[in-house]
């Protein structure tokens, strides 16, 4: 979805990412809602997508550090910052096809959102300053990960809840960690901390929180010491065989993560597990003081 871009035209794009430009072309890239932890909502993240887009546009740039703000690298699917929840679609009551082309067009969109990261065409570096336990495929994507030593991965959002484990989570980390790893990663919700991640060959550097992004800013400065295109292609030979990794599976994923939504959606449950069997209905969890959902099977 690349196209050629400029920083000043998507410099203020984004309610969700905030972005500065160094003279010498070091493009830093935060995450956050009003200025702490990003909460994730389908808005930010279609449009973490569409800023990668343009991130991958602008050949301008010879270094990305992307990170994330406050406590956490993300802040689960919680409340928005003046007390209401994210959109959650209710796919099974939707009439017609509705459902259908609304779960297509979120697929579409994690289709994208790899892609996307990986099109960008300059060494990124990920600096995970804490808990990140949705979307981690985004910051282990990077070619220099770092994380704060308080950080945690964990793949919340998906079996644990009753979803197949999409989103690209089922590729990066058979790539990564290996795929026995993976698996019971997947599977069981595992909390893996920094210094595991860093001993499974996910993470590079385990840091003080307080010394990360100085740490971040280091590597930055030392990889634009070399010529632009030596960058570049460097970078491509590195994205390369994620790119075929994921254009073997990542389609699969969504495809069956879409499919089996179309019967369950734990829509009200936050990032809290099933407390229940998915069919004994109502499910609840304890998050947000005890929400309740039902899975309704077509």
């Amino acid at each position: 979805m690349a196209k050629r871009t400029r920083f000043a035209e998507y410099q203020n794009s984004y309610a969700n990412y905030r972005f500065e430009l160094t003279d010498d072309g070091i493009l830093f890239m935060q995450c956050h809602t009003d200025g702490d932890s990003l909460v994730w909502s389908w808005k930010a993240h279609d449009e973490m997508s569409d800023a990668f887009a343009d991130i991958a546009g602008d050949r301008e740039i010879k270094v990305l550090i992307h990170t994330g703000t406050g406590e956490n690298y993300n802040a689960n699917w919680g409340r928005l910052p003046n007390g209401e929840p994210p959109e959650q679609p209710i796919y099974q009551a939707m009439p017609n096809d509705r459902g259908t082309h609304k779960l297509d067009e979120k697929a579409w969109y994690a289709r994208h959102l790899i892609f996307n990261v990986l099109d960008v065409d300059v060494p990124m570096i990920s600096a995970v300053n804490g808990p990140c336990n949705m979307h981690s495929e985004v910051p282990i994507m990077g070619d220099i990960v770092l994380a704060s030593e308080d950080a945690y991965f964990q793949d919340a959002s998906h079996f644990p809840r009753g979803q197949v484990p999409g989103d690209g989570q089922h590729v990066i980390w058979s790539v990564l960690a290996g795929h026995n790893r993976a698996r019971y990663f997947l599977l069981t919700g595992q909390k893996l901390s920094a210094q595991e991640a860093k001993e499974w060959g996910v993470v590079n550097e385990v840091l003080p929180k307080d010394k990360l992004l100085d740490r971040a800013w280091e590597h930055a400065r030392e990889l634009i010491k070399r010529p632009p295109l030596t960058l570049r292609y460097t970078r491509q030979l590195f994205t390369n065989p994620l790119k075929r990794a994921f254009v073997n599976e990542l389609g699969h994923g969504l495809g069956r993560e879409t499919y089996a939504q179309r019967v369950f959606f734990p829509f009200g449950g936050e990032m809290a597990p099933l407390d229940r069997p998915w069919d004994q209905e109502p499910w609840s969890t304890t998050a947000n003081g005890g929400q309740h959902s039902e899975g309704v099977p077509l």
